[in-house]
């Protein structure tokens, strides 16, 4: 199964790679992260729970950044096991660029496989599934970057800004 997609985050490349690097930022933006420790040198260790059609899962495995080119592109690759439902494992290539008119213009390519009992479910289910983990990933990692939209009365400098910009600032 392979996707590929582009967004505008409202940030400067410099906030986006920073936040693409930061574990915090990976751990509240995979869905069903539990857990998610160790460094972008050495590998990720995570734990996600997920449920793919009536199949739900515990899945402990290993994310590693690789081909990283500073403040532009990387490759996110990941391996999990979920005992009896069976494993997954992809990758995606991320990129970003400044965007006309302001911002970061960002985008990505995914491939995904699964064994055992999920892929059972058909390859309708576990693409769809996949897609939508991709773009709950994404937009939980934009939103933690340009923040919800702004409440009227808010300074109008804090409108500006995601928690993770806040963070950084």
């Amino acid at each position: 199964m392979k996707l590929a997609e582009e967004r505008h985050i409202a940030a400067e490349p410099a906030v986006v790679w920073a936040a693409v690097l930061d574990p915090d930022v990976l751990k509240q933006c995979v869905p069903g992260c539990e857990s998610l420790t160790g460094s972008v040198a050495d590998g990720f260790e995570a734990v996600v729970v997920q449920k793919v059609g009536p199949v739900k899962a515990r899945f402990a495995g290993k994310v590693t950044l690789s081909d990283i080119v500073e403040g532009r592109s990387l490759r996110i690759s990941g391996e999990g096991q979920g005992g009896v439902a069976g494993y997954a494992k992809g990758g995606a290539n991320v990129a970003m660029a400044p965007a006309k008119g302001g911002g970061t213009t960002l985008t990505y390519e995914v491939e995904a496989a699964v064994g055992g009992k999920i892929a059972q479910l058909g390859s309708r289910i576990i693409e769809g599934f996949a897609k939508n983990m991709a773009g709950q990933f994404f937009d939980k990692f934009q939103l933690a970057i340009e923040g919800p939209p702004p409440a009227e009365d808010a300074p109008e400098e804090e409108q500006k800004k995601g928690w993770f910009k806040r963070l950084i600032s």
